[in-house]
């Protein structure tokens, strides 16, 4: 929840404006991996009229949350409907999408493999359904004032977000990539928009999260940084504390509407 504003404040709008001239109520909205709710919550107040959203995820306590926290109203009034489907989404097919207007999905691209993610563009595709991707990483950390183990700390983490686990190769920083090919080689029309974090003073608590995170990803990638962890991050703790501490973390969103329009 810490997030939530930062990942509001950070999204491509421009996108969303896009989509509006491309689709009109009523909306029939599929949230892949909705976690506490916080694409819903945002997107619901910027589309007029009715709206049904079907939030996906394993974690029934996250569906819970975020079904119990979804606006009631879109941003002109109209009702808001919800429901949850509790399962992993990369098992979804066409099928399963049948009758949505809009995929949605937020920090969720980077997560995946090339295969998982070739599966997602598969079935929005087949299903006629547009996708609105946001917030996935591309491997761009810049953090002021400027510290020497920067770069080893940000190569680190990308080597982490890239990393192999279960037998499944996650995409990381190339999820981009992938997806705007995935969905362009079935004739999709696709834009991106970027959409960086930016944290300063006003989010200290945040930056302070996504540090400690970032440092420790990186560290259980090449574990001979953890010798220079304790100061670094120290280091940038003084200068948040100072309110000098300036972090931009690179993500990009992406949309895809079927070549025939929706």
């Amino acid at each position: 929840m810490l997030r939530e504003a930062a990942d509001a404040a950070a999204r491509a709008s421009g996108l969303v404006d896009l989509l509006r001239t491309q689709l009109s109520a009523p909306w029939s909205i599929s949230d892949l991996g909705c976690g506490t709710g916080s694409m819903g919550r945002w997107l619901a107040g910027l589309l007029p009229g009715p709206q049904h959203w079907v939030l996906h995820d394993r974690d029934p306590r996250l569906l819970d949350h975020a079904s119990a926290s979804m606006p009631d109203a879109a941003a002109d009034g109209a009702p808001v409907t919800v429901r949850t489907w509790a399962g992993d989404v990369v098992d979804l097919c066409a099928a399963d999408l049948a009758g949505t207007s809009l995929v949605t999905a937020s920090a969720l691209l980077d997560l995946l493999t090339v295969e998982e993610v070739d599966g997602l563009a598969a079935a929005c595709v087949e299903a006629g359904c547009a996708a609105l991707l946001t917030l996935t990483v591309v491997g761009r950390v810049e953090i002021a004032p400027f510290d020497p183990l920067d770069e080893a700390f940000a190569a680190a983490f990308d080597a982490h977000q890239r990393r192999c686990t279960d037998g499944r190769r996650l995409l990381g920083p190339d999820a981009c990539a992938v997806a705007v090919d995935a969905f362009s080689r079935r004739g999709a029309t696709v834009t991106t928009g970027l959409s960086p974090w930016r944290l300063g003073a006003d989010q200290a608590a945040l930056a302070e999260e996504w540090l400690r995170g970032w440092i420790g990803a990186a560290c259980a990638q090449q574990p001979d940084l953890e010798r220079y962890a304790g100061a670094y991050l120290r280091r940038r703790l003084d200068a948040g504390a100072a309110g000098v501490l300036r972090v931009e973390v690179g993500h990009v969103d992406v949309l895809a509407v079927p070549a025939d329009g929706l």
